[in-house]
């Protein structure tokens, strides 16, 4: 319990204010803006006007306020907790704060600093530090997915598991040091190998745990950052307008003249609840882009400021998740249609796990010539570039999509194209059924799965993990295992530990200089 009572001092213009109080001095303060009331029920909404508690109950600071008192431990912070319902004029919410601190108390009263009234959860314990983080990824959640992902983590059940993972882990610890200070003692209750190999079988248990989490965070962490999608392709192929047409405004300029495109012009977006990235990209110029049915290497010299702007555009296809390479429907002089495309950009596209070919400019020909060079498109340099068999062309027309009086259903052929992203994203992130929870895992709480990996690893090359069976009962070998089981039981606090700092139960040292950085994400009120 603290000494100190905190106020929420953060309010806006609204309907209505709430003013929360935690701390010993809570009670005091309500006999002090309520004089000669009753004691207020636990949990229960009472009507009550507020007054100056100096003015011997003349001045009024709020007629008909709505106050709840909360008793420790069960609150939000484990203290005891008032609530004053206020009508929300910042004349009137000044007013009652003013005159908060003028209250008896049974110690200091002051402002809350940001994230403190969660701090005292957790340092009550009514929280632990996982469920701290998922709290404040419900605050910043922007997209459906963030929120989801951010409820996985808050109802405790991946702190109770780390805690787990970390008592067996304390516990065969002790175990281990037992074994190096008690070896030679005849009533030691279990032969060396026997007990080693015990604690062996938990290591590999949680080890196998851990390999699973990290996993379920990379995908977590994809609906925590977003998705990032680069669009590649030749010049001219309608990249720019493609994604205007998907961000639905102009971040990109679209023209007609070659190479519009020399930086990097990224767009953050929401679809249907996943936050994605998009980053339209300069077009690729070199030998192997051609206009198929009629290969032309461009000829057009490739100046200094385009060529930089294709190498990042190369790299930034590189560490993108979703590769999206445009193609276009073109005509010669001729009037002979074939399709113009980038095979560097389609080796890009095959590197990666999720990539669309997008073929622009369906309108340009009729359906027939469509289906027939779309087709032999496929067939003859799509299902050639290893990694891509089996990938079909999406079509789509930029132009169609403009058309903003078209009874289409579909028009320009975009939302196949999102529908078809939207599938990839539900690929990319989901997790079986039974390991919903996951989603919850964050990135620092997988950083210090990994070191904990890394020290369970060590853990099983000191003792020669692959080699107890073979040793099973031969307990006069032990002496030759004192170095390795010392450094054991070393590997394994060192484990525990950093479990602890995701629960924030670890050593004092160790919570104490993560919980700055995690708080202070927190705005004032939480």
């Amino acid at each position: 319990m603290h000494n100190t009572s905190l106020i929420d001092p953060l309010y806006f213009y609204s309907g209505i204010a709430v003013i929360r109080i935690s701390g010993p001095s809570s009670k005091s303060i309500y006999d002090g803006l309520c004089p000669n009331k009753a004691s207020l029920k636990p949990r229960y909404a009472t009507i009550r006007t507020l007054y100056h508690p100096e003015s011997n109950g003349s001045e009024i600071l709020d007629a008909e306020a709505l106050v709840l008192f909360f008793p420790r431990p069960k609150t939000v912070t484990g203290d005891d907790v008032l609530e004053l319902h206020i009508h929300g004029g910042s004349a009137t919410v000044k007013a009652v704060l003013a005159a908060i601190p003028k209250c008896a108390a049974e110690g200091p009263i002051r402002y809350a600093e940001p994230g403190e009234f969660t701090k005292r959860a957790f340092l009550n314990d009514r929280l632990d530090l996982a469920q701290v983080e998922a709290l404040s990824e419900t605050l910043e959640a922007e997209t459906e997915q963030q929120r989801r992902a951010a409820v996985r983590g808050s109802s405790g059940s991946l702190g109770r598991t780390y805690e787990d993972w970390r008592q067996r882990l304390l516990q065969a610890r002790a175990e281990m040091e037992a074994l190096i200070d008690f070896s030679e003692d005849q009533h030691f209750d279990e032969s060396p190998t026997s007990l080693v190999g015990n604690v062996t079988k938990q290591v590999k248990e949680i080890l196998r745990s851990i390999h699973i989490h990290e996993g379920a965070s990379e995908r977590s962490e994809l609906l925590r950052n977003g998705i990032k999608i680069a669009l590649v392709g030749p010049p001219n192929v309608g990249k720019s307008s493609f994604m205007n047409q998907i961000v639905g405004r102009e971040a990109s300029i679209v023209s007609g003249e070659s190479g519009t495109t020399r930086d990097i012009i990224e767009a953050n977006l929401d679809i249907r609840g996943y936050l994605c990235t998009f980053a339209d990209t300069a077009g690729f110029r070199s030998a192997d882009s051609k206009d198929y049915t009629g290969p032309q290497g461009s000829e057009a010299k490739i100046g200094a400021v385009e060529e930089e702007g294709i190498r990042r555009a190369r790299v930034k296809a590189t560490q993108s998740d979703v590769i999206i390479v445009l193609a276009s429907v073109e005509s010669d002089t001729l009037g002979r249609p074939h399709i113009r495309f980038d095979l560097e950009t389609l080796k890009l596209a095959a590197e990666c796990k999720e990539r669309l070919v997008v073929i622009n400019k369906r309108d340009a020909i009729s359906e027939d010539e469509l289906r027939a060079l779309v087709q032999q498109f496929t067939e003859e340099v799509i299902a050639k570039v290893e990694g891509l068999k089996g990938v079909q062309p999406l079509l789509i027309s930029c132009k169609e999509a403009q058309d903003l009086g078209s009874d289409q259903i579909d028009p320009g052929g975009i939302r196949r194209v999102t529908d078809q992203l939207v599938s990839s994203f539900k690929d990319m992130t989901s997790l079986p059924a039974t390991l919903q929870d996951l989603h919850g895992v964050t990135e620092r709480q997988r950083q210090l799965l990994v070191k904990c990996r890394g020290h369970l690893e060590s853990y099983l090359e000191s003792v020669g993990a692959t080699d107890l069976a073979a040793q099973e009962g031969a307990s006069d070998e032990i002496h030759s295992y004192d170095t390795d089981i010392t450094m054991a039981a070393e590997h394994l606090r060192y484990a525990a530990n950093y479990l602890g700092r995701i629960t924030g139960r670890g050593e004092v040292g160790d919570v104490e200089e993560i919980l700055g950085v995690i708080f202070e994400k927190f705005c004032v009120g939480k």
